[in-house]
């Protein structure tokens, strides 16, 4: 019976609902009709309850037909055989829609391949069309992929807007899931192709992290379960030259891994890519290498993905596996403070806690301290190597692409207006009120020729809760210099899922060369369908448009939103020109 109302409703229902046509038919004890052989016709002899039955059975029947009846359009009604009981009318109409849902499917499979928008009405009209043709095909049993769906929303912005790049994440613990050399790069073949037929640019980036458990992630991948040491975000910085994946150390494991790509699509047979140094450089525009957990360059000091930390608690220093040990106590030797290589602080805290919860982290805590220099030189030196070895390697593999290289660095912009800098301190970034962290760190990309990528773009000062004392305007403003001291590009990149005008608009603000370094790129996250919503796709074209534009209608503040000139890390002073200067304190 179902079935046969849905096919009714997909054909050309008028006034009641199916719903409606099955509840009516059920309250008033109709529907026993389209069940049940009509009763024999009584005899003079018959009892009055059984020829009571008799006519109740005949008058159900009759308004169960005209309530089928006038479901429908006069044009379905005249194609469907006429009969005097309902049952069989039913029958009837389900034999003629099992040819004519056929040919519907047909119809609104056509109707969703051949959409195109063609700027007339709204971007959300249009999705809504698209989906109201996806939900009838589903109503008959055609389930259409949410793939489907995002590619269209792609050619939408393609001609729609101007945006050019498509970013990507090549997750090695997809790709090489099965074992070691094993790599299968399929999906991503049918990806990068859909990609490069729509005339889009793309930025591969190289994802050796855990996917999943972070902020705005959808999806899970777990690295390497063959490996011998690992943590859940990314492999141990300590062990980048230790064979500890299958003989192999993770270095090289990455750079054969890098290879793979490089070689699997140079040779793959696109129409558009007949001659590979001239065509490939055009379409693969950036290979970001990833160089930590989120594919940040730092330590897992803040893991997420089982609720051991929250914001905006100072998080954990990570050097307490047996190769980190190991490479401290090494440390501690050379310099000849054998008893401050033994361990790391005992006074940093827990992942949760406030900087002035701890003795490390406090105003003038043991940061402050010639110990303290000693194991912030070595924690933030052993990033910086790891990803210097990174750098080195995917330049190795990707010379003479065309593809510019980038790295990303974490927008750690909580207890920024602390003088220890906690949480980036934890992260591998020493960078405090007395030293700056970010110019060793854009010089190390210098060295490689490397865009250094950066997030929080979006974030305002006054956005943030006070306690936190964050201040991701200031930290903007300081990697900004820092780049731009280093003769670097620097590209930028939102944190959280934003799609209101204030966000935009700081964007467009710090993407100017007011203070430091202009934005070379910018990627946005993230494409779903929220971004066609009310105003938020209105207000996603007048941003792409002021990108494009240079932001030449905005100007980035000279202190931040909450008011204050001055940036933690910095102070301001006015010559007699009233010029300003920035120096470090």
């Amino acid at each position: 019976m179902n079935a046969s109302l849905m096919a009714l409703k997909n054909a050309g229902v008028e006034g009641v609902m199916v719903d409606d046509i099955e509840l009516h038919l059920g309250m008033i004890d109709y529907d026993h009709v389209l069940k049940e052989d009509p009763p024999a016709e009584p005899t003079p002899t018959t009892s009055k309850d059984v020829k009571d039955r008799y006519h109740q059975w005949h008058k159900h029947n009759r308004l169960t037909l005209v309530i089928m009846k006038k479901s429908m359009t006069e044009a379905v009604r005249g194609s469907i055989p006429e009969s005097e009981y309902a049952r069989e009318y039913f029958k009837n109409v389900e034999e003629k829609f099992k040819v004519s849902d056929k040919a519907e499917i047909g119809n609104l499979m056509n109707t969703l391949i051949t959409m195109k928008f063609d700027g007339v009405g709204s971007i959300r009209e249009y999705i809504m069309k698209g989906i109201d043709v996806a939900a009838k095909l589903k109503v008959l049993n055609v389930s259409i992929e949410d793939t489907f769906m995002i590619s269209d929303s792609r050619s939408i912005i393609e001609s729609s807007t101007f945006v050019m790049f498509y970013s990507m994440d090549a997750w090695w613990g997809l790709v090489e899931k099965d074992g070691p050399s094993k790599y299968n790069w399929e999906g991503y073949a049918e990806h990068v192709n859909f990609v490069q037929k729509h005339g889009l640019k793309i930025q591969v980036v190289m994802s050796f992290h855990q996917c999943g458990g972070n902020v705005g992630d959808s999806c899970s991948y777990d690295i390497q379960i063959w490996q011998e040491a690992r943590n859940p975000e990314y492999i141990s910085l300590g062990c980048d030259s230790l064979p500890v994946l299958g003989g192999i150390t993770p270095i090289q494991v990455y750079t054969d891994y890098m290879k793979t790509f490089h070689d699997r699509f140079r040779d793959y047979s696109w129409e558009a890519l007949l001659w590979f140094e001239t065509q490939f450089q055009l379409f693969l525009q950036e290979i970001q290498v990833g160089m930590g957990p989120c594919g940040e360059l730092r330590y897992p000091a803040y893991p997420e993905s089982n609720g051991t930390w929250k914001f905006p608690g100072i998080g954990e220093f990570e050097c307490y596996d047996k190769s980190m040990k190991a490479s401290l106590e090494a440390s501690g030797e050379a310099q000849g403070k054998r008893d401050w290589g033994r361990t790391g602080p005992h006074d940093s805290g827990q992942h949760n806690q406030f900087p002035e919860d701890t003795g490390f982290f406090k105003r003038d805590g043991t940061w402050n301290t010639e110990y303290g220099q000693f194991f912030l030189e070595w924690y933030s030196e052993k990033l910086l190597r790891n990803g210097n070895r990174l750098l080195a390697a995917a330049k190795g593999v990707f010379q003479g692409t065309g593809a510019k290289l980038s790295g990303k660095v974490a927008g750690i912009h909580w207890h920024y207006r602390t003088r220890s800098h906690a949480a980036e301190l934890t992260a591998g970034y020493y960078n405090t009120r007395r030293r700056d962290g970010y110019i060793p760190t854009a010089k190390m990309f210098s060295k490689h020729g490397v865009v250094l990528n950066f997030t929080c773009m979006e974030m305002k000062d006054g956005e943030q809760p006070d306690n936190a004392n964050c201040s991701p305007e200031g930290l903007v403003q300081q990697v900004k210099m820092a780049t731009k001291s280093a003769g670097i590009e620097l590209a930028g990149e939102s944190a959280l899922e934003r799609y209101d005008s204030g966000a935009y608009g700081q964007v467009l603000a710090t993407s100017r060369s007011d203070s430091g370094n202009a934005l070379s790129a910018f990627t946005y996250l993230r494409l779903n369908k929220r971004l066609f919503e009310g105003d938020n796709w209105r207000n996603m074209v007048e941003f792409v448009k002021g990108m494009a534009e240079g932001a030449r209608n905005k100007r980035l503040l000279e202190c931040d939103s909450t008011g204050t000139d001055l940036f933690v890390g910095f102070i301001k002073e006015k010559n007699v020109q009233e010029e300003k200067e920035t120096v470090l304190v």
